[in-house]
């Protein structure tokens, strides 16, 4: 039976609210990068359980983005997915910026990812690096989204929100230091226009967007079994 855009949509603004406000939330409260990876993966592994089957558990403008050039969606629920992940991340921000003081808040622009963001990392990130690394993680993620979510002969009913879950905090784990590892621009968009912090926005547009566009491409036109 298929399932209403609207019920969609709905479903990708609660995944992306969450992501949000438990991956953000845990920057602001002050969790070390372990948590941190951990809090986003997790985050995201549970909603894309609970809400696989409904919307495909994209949550992240990039991820759509993948799906759209693999001809996995059509645009116009594209764009459906695109307002309710940017609306949702803006939702879980203004709720991050109501729960915490502005003193505990401000000195992470409410879990905004930034260039160099971690003290672990003291070499300096360029914008070029930057958009390196969060298309190559974000690459890694939108294959495996491809692999357990997307591919009909995946595995999402065993192990997708798991494996996309993992994914994202391994992600992390490399990546914190140096960009923040979004991969994925809702979970910049919302603390960042809650915050006002816009620093090298560019990076967390254009890399995951260029590392969901190889991945979708590829996936699609060399991984994917279109036989019945």
């Amino acid at each position: 039976m298929a399932i209403a855009a609207s019920r969609k949509a709905i479903a990708e603004f609660v995944g992306a609210f969450m992501l949000i406000f438990i991956g953000a939330g845990a920057i602001i409260a002050g969790g070390n990068l372990l948590l941190v990876a951990f809090a986003h993966g997790l985050a995201i592994g549970v909603m894309a359980s609970a809400f696989g089957r409904i919307s495909g558990g994209h949550f992240n403008p990039a991820v759509t983005l993948g799906a759209l050039v693999g001809r996995q969606i059509s645009a116009r629920l594209a764009a459906v997915y695109w307002a309710s992940q940017l609306l949702g991340a803006l939702s879980a921000a203004v709720a991050l910026f109501i729960i915490f003081p502005s003193s505990v808040w401000q000195p992470s622009h409410l879990g905004t990812p930034v260039l160099g963001s971690s003290p672990i990392y003291t070499g300096n990130v360029s914008v070029v690096t930057g958009i390196l690394v969060e298309a190559i993680l974000t690459f890694f993620l939108v294959t495996v989204v491809y692999g357990t979510g997307i591919d009909p002969k995946g595995t999402f009913n065993a192990v997708g929100g798991f494996a996309i879950g993992l994914t994202i905090s391994i992600d992390i784990m490399m990546g914190g230091p140096l960009t923040g590892a979004a991969m994925n621009p809702a979970r910049w968009f919302g603390p960042a226009v809650i915050s006002q912090f816009f620093d090298n926005w560019y990076v967390y547009w254009i890399g995951p967007f260029l590392g969901a566009i190889v991945a979708g491409l590829l996936y699609s036109r060399v991984f994917l079994d279109k036989s019945p």
